[in-house]
């Protein structure tokens, strides 16, 4: 039986999880001791002599949840500081997740391993059997409980409100009806690489490394262009214009020329005429989003 495995799913860009951000990291290694602790204390999985233990079952338990906290808290805050010094480079899909909850994996189960002399009377406890032994037991109990917690979380954004923030209409095209030049002049690193820009056309912009895809639509007819430049250098040129909108890290919008928006308080899909590219907000941009479609909104007509 051919068994399908998608593989785009896991390379697909995605927002960086809140559980992994500075504000939340606390309480996400909080979360884990407790139930760490709460797995080893009730279920027992994993069976140890105790005529080989220096301490308390409990305290053991205590050993074993709070080396996975300390070593996530630690290094998940050097990546989000390592991920705040180099700002055009903090893609973050499902593949790099699971590779890094495998680093931490193994290194809980080294640590695992060194401590046994702390927590055993066992005179074989430097051996590669023991560190197979923790290395082992780390990965089978830690993937189990990562998938489960995964699930919960899934669960719960679930119940959370699943309507729209708010009631969107197309915004008019005012970048239309303006007198003024709409022509710009973008500058690259590499003068013959500049290029001029009819503000009029863009639809979106999408990063790729250090170029970017330019979307955009003259006449009805939609054409998209490669160029040098990252996508944070275009955005400070478009600066002065509040219409475009930096809505993820890799894409920049033209707010009057979006169609449609959907999804909720986990993020928007954004689509346009001419394209079945959709675009999305992450969910940090959410509350800016809606502050500047609601300043960009013309006031409500009045009747005389």
């Amino acid at each position: 039986m051919k068994i399908y495995f998608n593989r785009k799913h896991l390379f697909k860009e995605i927002d960086y999880p809140n559980r992994y951000c500075k504000k939340n990291l606390f309480k996400t290694v909080s979360v884990i001791f407790g139930v760490i602790l709460g797995f080893l204390i009730l279920l027992k999985p994993f069976e140890v002599s105790t005529s080989q233990q220096k301490v308390n079952y409990i305290i053991i338990c205590c050993f074993h949840a709070l080396l996975p906290a300390i070593i996530l808290y630690f290094y998940f805050t050097a990546l989000n500081h390592l991920r705040a010094k180099d700002s055009e480079n903090e893609s973050w899909s499902l593949i790099w997740e699971y590779a890094h909850i495998g680093i931490l994996l193994l290194s809980t189960g080294i640590c695992n391993f060194l401590i046994r002399d702390l927590i055993y009377l066992n005179p074989n406890n430097w051996t590669w059997r023991y560190l197979w032994e923790e290395v082992r037991n780390c990965f089978v109990a830690g993937i189990l409980l990562y998938f489960f917690m995964r699930q919960a979380i899934f669960y719960f954004d679930s119940k959370k409100d699943s309507s729209l923030i708010f009631q969107f209409t197309p915004l008019p095209p005012q970048l239309e009806n303006n007198t003024t030049n709409t022509l710009i002049h973008i500058k690259t690193q590499v003068r013959q690489d500049d290029f001029s820009l009819d503000l009029n056309d863009l639809l979106f912009a999408k990063a790729e490394g250090n170029y970017i895809n330019i979307t955009t639509c003259n006449n009805n007819r939609l054409n998209i262009e490669l160029k040098r430049i990252s996508l944070t250098q275009f955005e400070s040129q478009l600066l002065p214009n509040r219409n475009f909108f930096r809505c993820h890290r890799t894409f920049l919008i033209n707010m009057h020329y979006i169609k449609n928006v959907t999804g909720n308080s986990q993020g928007y899909m954004l689509s346009f005429d001419h394209t079945v590219d959709q675009v999305p907000v992450s969910r940090s941009q959410l509350i800016a989003f809606n502050a500047l479609y609601q300043e960009l909104l013309p006031p409500p007509k009045h009747l005389a």
